[in-house]
């Protein structure tokens, strides 16, 4: 067992290098967190247990694992428990809490990220017992180009990004499924979808859907007899993934999809958002979903909201108040910067959740989710 001490980039993508067998080795390093190439490798196999691993992982040496690919599972399980151990402090405010379950969750992505598998040029992984993950890796990374390190947890999560795909998410508002990809927010919590799904149109001449994500908001509108609707994402995964869905569900005539920042050009009757809810930083492409640094792209959407409004359109902002209930957010900031852009609540839809997270008394911010209620905002132009 050797440690290697240096990483680097060659052809415009991140290597990294170490020792093994006596020879200098190098791969491609994937990351989808975007944390950095490893600088300490130490190449272990099953004759490493699983306090020693969890030691070397917490002191900052990655594990490149040679040996049984089940093994690996079940280390990475063991490391899951160690990690976990640590109680939630008591007597925390909401606000606190919030920011020490960020906290330990970075600490968990980060120590859980220090077990990596190889990838072979074509995809394989080359130990016993190893699955079939072309199609999954395919999926994320597009065609294979030369052999590659990765965690296995990542690696974990492609593969059961791969299954949501085949499988779907049965939207009840649909009578269909929502086939979710690699790095696009999967619309699991169905509550928001009924929402825009029961509301009253104002118009059904053209709408935007802005963050279309999986397409899911647009594929409710059209399916609701919009007759046109553009949807906008910045994100090429999520376009793509749109793109398929209202392929699937006989849609994609009357959805036009763009990549854009918020908003196209011009005005619609109906303009749909449903932003990430809670205002911290991300600390991976998939979280972009979820958090909204600032409040980023609640306020953007706010601001130009009016400009892009026919006379007697709405704009449906579909958002949970569990950043109130975190004190990360207060309902007059989002009043304020309603106001501020120049428009008036026309009416509020409200929901209450009926995801597991809202179940959960071990969850350290059970008590915020518990009291979290879902709404769909109807805003319009002030006078």
């Amino acid at each position: 067992m050797t440690d290697s001490i240096t990483s680097g980039t060659v052809a415009d993508y991140p290597t990294v290098y170490w020792n093994e067998a006596g020879e200098e080795r190098s791969a491609r390093w994937r990351s989808e967190a975007g944390l950095p190439p490893p600088k300490r490798v130490m190449v272990v196999d099953d004759t490493l247990n699983a306090d020693a691993a969890y030691k070397l992982s917490c002191e900052g040496t990655t594990l490149l694992w040679r040996g049984d690919y089940q093994n690996a599972r079940q280390l990475l399980q063991a490391l899951v428990r160690r990690v976990d151990r640590k109680p939630a402090k008591r007597g925390a405010t909401a606000s606190e809490a919030f920011h020490l379950h960020r906290q330990a969750q970075g600490r968990r992505a980060r120590v859980l990220s220090m077990l990596l598998l190889p990838l072979d040029a074509a995809y394989g992984i080359p130990l016993r017992r190893a699955p079939d993950v072309v199609a999954a890796c395919t999926e994320a990374y597009g065609e294979a180009d030369g052999a590659s390190l990765v965690s296995l947890r990542e690696l974990l999560g492609l593969i059961g990004a791969h299954e949501w795909r085949k499988k779907g998410v049965e939207v009840k508002a649909l009578g269909a499924r929502i086939h979710p990809h690699y790095g696009v927010f999967a619309p699991i919590r169905g509550e928001y979808v009924d929402l825009v799904a029961r509301a009253p149109l104002p118009d059904t001449t053209r709408a935007f859907d802005i963050g279309t994500g999986s397409g899911v908001l647009a594929a409710v509108l059209a399916k609701r007899g919009v007759a046109q609707v553009v949807a906008t994402d910045q994100d090429a995964r999520a376009l793509a993934c749109a793109a398929e869905n209202l392929q699937r569900l006989g849609l994609d005539a009357q959805v036009t999809l763009q990549q854009a920042d918020l908003f196209p050009e011009g005005q619609a009757s109906l303009i749909v958002c449903n932003p990430p809810w809670l205002p911290a930083k991300p600390t991976s492409p998939v979280e972009y979903a979820v958090y909204d640094p600032d409040s980023r792209m609640l306020r953007g959407f706010l601001e130009a909201l009016a400009a892009h409004l026919t006379p007697k359109g709405e704009g449906w902002l579909i958002m949970s108040d569990l950043a109130e209930h975190l004190g990360l957010r207060s309902r007059e900031a989002l009043l304020g910067w309603i106001a501020e852009a120049g428009l008036v609540v026309l009416g509020r839809l409200d929901v209450r959740p009926t995801h597991k997270k809202s179940l959960e008394v071990v969850d350290a911010l059970h008590e915020a989710r518990m009291a979290e209620v879902t709404s769909l905002w109807r805003l319009g132009c002030a006078g």
